[in-house]
């Protein structure tokens, strides 16, 4: 997700520069007050997240259901990193001051001992890539938990809704993805012991002001229903998907109601967004984290 960030800031830094070089007939600078406005306007920022949680919701790690003593060190070292401080220190490098690490993934190789992680880059802050090496909250526990197991990481990148499967069949040790834990889901695999808490919130362009005078999520929603022509992206096979479509009759989901509007599926909840800001799509919702983290990228 940071090389699809990185490139879409560029080609505004680039559209941002060609403004500049526009000169006179004389060939002097056309610094006039209308050209300073507009270089201004350029700075505005794209987006903005509307800092309503939605819903709420519980992340943990999901091992096979029979794996019972991977199942144990993977809550033996959660409670371990959130006894000593490591995993505040992890977060901190995320949502504070702190440097991200670099995260290799070593080759499948059924002669080693491995931990083969099934995780879905494009989520930050849990779980990103950029020239082959990876960074996220997640993969951070999971290069440490690894190294607690005495096990070589390995890192399968997948799409989101194929991380379950992949763990259910047996492809992948462990799917440590941004999981929120749900009925259905635990059906066909285990979870570890929550470690994070998160919940869904809406992004919209920075100049909609539908949502000022909002409170409660009740608000949100009340002016969501009303938008019967909306078109709202998410990321596929997410909460945020389920909470757009609604899951009332599903005894194994949320009891989510649903919105009156159309759903836009993307393959990573930043393309979504850049959908949103070219005007294709009218709000995105997403779990609160990447929300924040992806409106700082777009909006530096």
């Amino acid at each position: 997700m940071k090389k699809f960030l990185a490139l879409m800031l560029s080609i505004l830094m680039l559209v941002a520069l060609c403004g500049c070089a526009l000169v006179s007939d004389t060939g002097t600078d056309a610094g006039t007050d209308a050209d300073k406005n507009n270089g201004a306007a350029a700075k505005q920022d794209k987006v903005k997240v509307i800092d309503i949680a939605l819903s709420e919701e519980a992340y943990a790690f999901c091992v096979g259901k029979d794996d019972t003593a991977l199942l144990k060190s993977v809550n033996d070292y959660l409670k371990k990193i959130k006894g000593d401080g490591t995993f505040d220190a992890i977060c901190d490098k995320y949502f504070g001051n702190g440097t991200p690490a670099q995260i290799t993934s070593a080759a499948e190789d059924k002669n080693k001992d491995q931990l083969i992680v099934a995780t879905s880059t494009g989520f930050e802050p849990f779980e990103m890539v950029e020239g082959g090496k990876y960074s996220g909250i997640d993969l951070e526990i999971a290069d440490g938990l690894a190294k607690y197991l005495g096990k070589e990481l390995v890192i399968k990148d997948m799409q989101f809704d194929a991380v379950v499967t992949s763990v259910q069949r047996g492809i992948c040790d462990i799917g440590m993805a941004g999981l929120t834990i749900t009925a259905a889901r635990e059906k066909v695999v285990t979870f570890s012991d929550s470690y994070y808490s998160a919940n869904q919130v809406l992004i919209v362009p920075a100049k909609n002001t539908e949502f000022d005078a909002c409170t409660t999520a009740e608000d949100v929603v009340k002016v969501l229903n009303a938008k019967t022509a909306a078109k709202i992206g998410c990321q596929k096979g997410t909460t945020g998907a389920i909470y757009i479509a609604g899951d009332k009759d599903d005894p194994d989901g949320y009891g989510f109601e649903g919105l009156p509007a159309t759903k836009m599926e993307y393959d990573y909840a930043a393309l979504a967004v850049q959908a949103m800001i070219n005007g294709e799509i009218d709000y995105v919702i997403v779990d609160n984290a990447p929300a924040n983290a992806i409106a700082k990228a777009v909006n530096r």
